[in-house]
């Protein structure tokens, strides 16, 4: 069973989505995960990209999932969280970001249900295994066009940059002091993520490492006036969606 990022049209800009209705439907899951075992489902699966407290919550109060094996908080989790249900127990787990790990996850089902499991997290070691020939070749084709680009040199790092903690990551604070230079501003906001890739203090910044910052297409960056009681109430409400104590008022993301 899929489960979509319950906020996409306010994460995203909704005429990408117009057609589309998201949220987080307890009954309906409900529904879907009694259907398939209605019709015979042994092991009911769900693959979420609710996020890991909002996962835990929907696992306290759906019956009949086995699992719930999460995105978008990023979380690599060492062992799966089991939550109790009236229906018994939902294993509830998040395999990072990225691809630096791997989730695996193996039950034992007898007597149609599942009476015992095993989860590793596996970190994936990219630089000690052999590429795929067919796929490192399309890759190869794809990025040709481009690799000239990608493999511009900017700058050098003088410090760790990081985009990964719930408040200013490093390269958060780059950005930000980019749009303030670039846009004669007094400050900025810039939406924190937790992606891309992490370069160690004397690495090269090339072009393509900026990107896999920023590389979505549809963002724009505007220069406004604001008085203090707006940005007061911005940075409150960006605190709220973060750390709101009931995690189907949490919408994610970073200071």
């Amino acid at each position: 069973i899929g489960q979509a990022f319950p906020y996409t049209p306010i994460a995203n800009p909704r005429y990408m989505v117009p057609d589309w209705t998201f949220g987080i439907q307890d009954e309906h899951m409900q529904t879907v995960v009694d259907q398939a075992r209605g019709e015979g489902a042994q092991v009911v699966v769900v693959l979420s990209h609710n996020g890991m407290d909002v996962d835990i919550k929907m696992a306290s109060r759906v019956r009949g999932i086995d699992a719930i094996l999460g995105g978008h908080t990023h979380d690599g989790m060492p062992a799966p969280t089991i939550v109790k249900n009236g229906g018994g127990q939902t294993l509830v787990t998040n395999a990072g970001s990225n691809s630096k790990f791997l989730g695996v996850l193996d039950f034992d089902v007898r007597g149609g249900k599942v009476q015992d499991f095993r989860y590793k997290l596996l970190p994936v070691f990219s630089n000690l295994l052999p590429a795929d020939a067919g796929m490192q070749a399309y890759i190869d084709q794809v990025r040709a066009p481009y690799k000239n680009k990608l493999e511009e040199k900017l700058a050098v790092t003088e410090d760790l940059l990081y985009r990964r903690g719930n408040f200013n990551g490093s390269w958060d604070q780059l950005i930000c002091d980019a749009l303030m230079e670039v846009k004669g501003a007094d400050m900025a906001f810039s939406p924190g993520v937790r992606w891309g890739t992490s370069l160690l203090p004397g690495d090269t910044i090339t072009y393509e490492r900026m990107m896999d910052q920023m590389a979505m297409t549809y963002p724009a960056t505007t220069l406004n006036e604001f008085t203090g009681e707006q940005i007061k109430g911005i940075l409150e409400d960006v605190a709220d969606n973060i750390f709101n104590p009931d995690p189907y008022y949490q919408h994610g993301g970073d200071m």
